[in-house]
């Protein structure tokens, strides 16, 4: 099934939810739309799903508008946030219950395969409310995957689960969804959720389409510093430069000697992943002198905040390190690996690929 949305609007009273929304999800792989709360997620999956109309532009499903038919009328599986089952239905019948509507044999063992990969076959006979919220979700899951819909909706179906279980989800996930041939169009507000699962990624903000393409093409040449800001997790570190006669300086800090384009402009903005940010030097890196402000342990990284001349940033380092607050700290970059955004906020340098970490 090819599903193409075309000049989508969407206003409810005075306000615009989306703004002429133009994207085409790749059948057979997953799509995921990213953004922040209230960018607009939900609104276009109710519209691809036939729960709303939009106010302007067609949704197309195989070349032909389905603007206007109900959702019953589509064959189209969506798991929420909240976990949906039948309550009064055990596990099993719940995930039997598509296979049955479609009249499929060997439901019994189909069911069994599922249960199995979502590692819930020890509760098929147990009731919704006697498993974990986590548990909840791999049923409605597992019922979802069981309609073989060609179209699959995922709202962020993992954001009220565990740290944990969440992480347990996503590799799963991905395994299923490289196995099928649906559609799948994946909500989330994590960029390293988009990272793990998205063969595509949609990036959207205040209900603009910010841009679409392959998952690791946005990340790593975001085409503005929305994009850049949305697809950062911690967020980029940006630092205000203004153009030299070889390159640019960092305002209140050091030359930076890479070639920009012709886009440039005299003031730009410098992006940085924190990832990119060391406190070791290697090469030809720049040097920051700085002081610690906080220095963060989360899972295996550490999340060190510094203040410098040149701006605030935070250095993302891997393993466990401690940094006592105030102290003296010197962090350091490959300036190879840094982007470059105009006046205007669109991008007119980023690194070659294969560099970071």
């Amino acid at each position: 099934m090819q599903l193409t949305l075309e000049g989508i609007y969407k206003k409810v009273g005075p306000q615009t939810w989306l703004h002429n929304m133009h994207i085409a999800p790749r059948s057979g792989a997953v799509t995921v739309l990213l953004g922040a709360t209230q960018a607009g997620k939900t609104s276009l999956m109710r519209i691809m799903a036939g729960l709303d109309v939009p106010t302007a532009g067609r949704v197309m499903v195989d070349g032909k508008n389905v603007v206007g038919v109900s959702v019953r009328e589509r064959n189209v599986a969506m798991v929420y946030q909240q976990f949906i089952n039948y309550p009064s239905m055990k596990v099993r019948d719940n995930i039997a219950s598509p296979l049955k509507l479609r009249g499929e044999k060997n439901v019994d063992q189909r069911v069994g395969e599922l249960a199995e990969k979502l590692h819930i076959e020890m509760f098929l006979d147990r009731l919704p409310s006697e498993l974990s919220g986590g548990q909840q979700q791999r049923v409605a899951l597992a019922r979802a995957l069981a309609k073989g819909a060609p179209l699959m909706l995922l709202d962020e179906p993992l954001v009220n689960l565990d740290y944990k279980l969440r992480e347990e989800l996503r590799d799963e996930l991905s395994a299923l969804f490289a196995a099928g041939d649906s559609t799948v169009v994946y909500a989330t507000t994590e960029p390293g959720e988009a990272l793990l699962l998205g063969g595509y990624t949609a990036v959207l903000d205040e209900g603009e389409l910010l841009q679409y393409g392959p998952t690791a093409e946005v990340f790593h040449m975001p085409v503005s510093l929305r994009v850049a800001r949305a697809f950062s997790d911690p967020p980029m570190n940006l630092l205000a430069a203004t153009a030299a006669a070889d390159g640019m300086r960092l305002d209140g800090g050091p030359l930076l000697t890479q070639r920009l384009s012709s886009q440039a402009t005299p003031k730009m903005t410098v992006g940085l992943r924190a990832s990119a940010v060391r406190v070791r030097a290697q090469d030809g890196d720049v040097a920051l002198a700085g002081s610690v402000e906080l220095a963060e342990i989360s899972g295996s990284d550490t999340f060190v905040h510094v203040h410098s001349a040149v701006g605030d940033l935070v250095a993302q380092l891997t393993g466990v390190h401690h940094f006592e607050i105030g102290t003296a700290v010197t962090v350091y970059f490959d300036p190879a690996e840094i982007y470059v955004f105009d006046a205007q906020g669109m991008l007119v340098l980023s690194p070659a690929r294969g560099k970071g970490r």
